[in-house]
């Protein structure tokens, strides 16, 4: 069990202190609270992860918050997978060998 852990289907309007305040509940102890902001819009992407202080703590939130209402919406709650090194991170750059805009396509556009 990972001490870390993914939420998802969050409201853009979610925001790091109300996240700790949810996952603090009943005595579970928050290390720390993070939601990435997208560098274009500059707002939040709609997931975030929480660290947990032990996998207690982790195993006892997913339980109790995986569905719970957050705001208008269900969150997603599960352990955060931890991506390999050098591996995409999907964005711009991250198209994965998928070829560009008229790749394979010629006479089409």
């Amino acid at each position: 069990m990972n001490k870390k852990l993914y939420i998802g289907n969050l409201p853009f309007s979610a925001e790091e202190a109300q996240l700790k305040a949810l996952f603090s509940a009943d005595g579970r102890q928050v290390t720390s609270v993070h939601l990435p902001i997208d560098k274009l819009t500059g707002r939040a992407r709609g997931f975030g992860f929480v660290e947990m202080a032990t996998f207690e703590d982790a195993a006892q939130a997913i339980q109790a918050l995986h569905g719970h209402d957050f705001m208008g919406r269900p969150m997603t709650v599960s352990e955060s997978r931890e991506t390999p090194p050098g591996s995409s991170q999907g964005g711009i750059r991250g198209l994965g060998g998928r070829g560009g805009r008229n790749s394979g396509q010629r006479g089409r556009f």
